[in-house]
This record gives structure tokens, sequence and C-alpha cells, in this order.
């Protein structure tokens, strides 16, 4: 067969950069972009985790860094999954990201689960130094669609 068949996703990636006020009306912008970018493209993550996750980098960002100046939302949808990254201008690393504290978060508190979400539903997660600040980033992995027929 020529082309693609209707239940294969496209094997180039796409991307979006946009930049978001240093506010919490941020949250809800980011996470609609991210749906509506999983949901348009058809692509395979899931998208209540993506956007779940991404609402907690881009609060994150707008509660911990100082200032107005925007953060960032970058999307990049690859074949084999996602990454979602957020961008901020303070260059200190984010606490707990890629290790345990070693504690527990307290059950009556409404901070502190955060970064535990992103790594236990992320497929990967991390930072890295930009040249303004920092990149907060997780990856989610493309599930196969369930219940599609295939092709014969």
């Amino acid at each position: 067969m020529n082309g693609l068949a209707l239940h294969e996703r496209p094997s180039a990636a796409a991307s979006w950069r946009i930049a978001l006020p240093h506010s919490a009306a941020a949250v809800p912008v980011a996470r609609a972009l991210v749906r509506t970018a999983l949901a348009e493209l058809e692509h395979g993550a899931d998208s209540d985790t993506a956007e779940l996750l991404t609402a907690e980098l881009v609060a994150n960002a707008v509660e911990h860094t100082a200032g107005d100046d925007p953060i960032e939302l970058v999307v990049q949808l690859l074949p084999t999954g996602c990454q979602v990254e957020v961008h901020d201008p303070d260059p200190v690393p984010p606490g707990d990201l890629t290790r345990p504290a070693g504690r527990e978060p307290d059950p009556w508190q409404e901070h502190g689960r955060g970064l535990l979400l992103i790594r236990a539903l992320s497929s990967s997660c991390g930072h890295r130094p930009t040249e303004t600040g920092k990149a907060v980033w997780f990856r989610l992995a493309a599930v196969p669609p369930q219940g599609r027929p295939r092709p014969a």
C-alpha cells in the first residue's frame, strides 16, 4: 500500500513553542494547548496525563520563579511519544524532580505532590540549563491504539 494507512500515525515530528504569562492564567492555557495538539494529530500519548503533568510544570514555574518575565511552553510530538518542556528564567534546578526527597508529602498539605506526580507518571523527566534560566521537561510514550482493526 502506498502512503499512510488510516490507522497509522504520521512519522514526522511536530512542535509548538508559546510564551505564557507569568501568572496562574498560564496553567489552563498550557493544558488546552497540549490537549489540542494531541487531539489534532491523533497522537498516541495519554492526553489526560500530558495535561496534568503540563499543569504541574507550569504551576511550579509560576510559583517558584520571581519576576514578570513570561515562561515558555514547548511541546514536541514524536512518533514514539511526546515531550513537554517549560522554560523559566530561574537557573536553580527543581528540588526533587529526578530523585525522591526521602520523605513522603504531607497528606494534609495542598502542595508538595507535583514533582512526585511527574516522576511517577512520565516515561522520563529532568531539567537542563538554558541561556536564560532552565527547562524542566517530561516525556510520555505513545500507547498503541486499542481496539482498532489491523490491516490485512
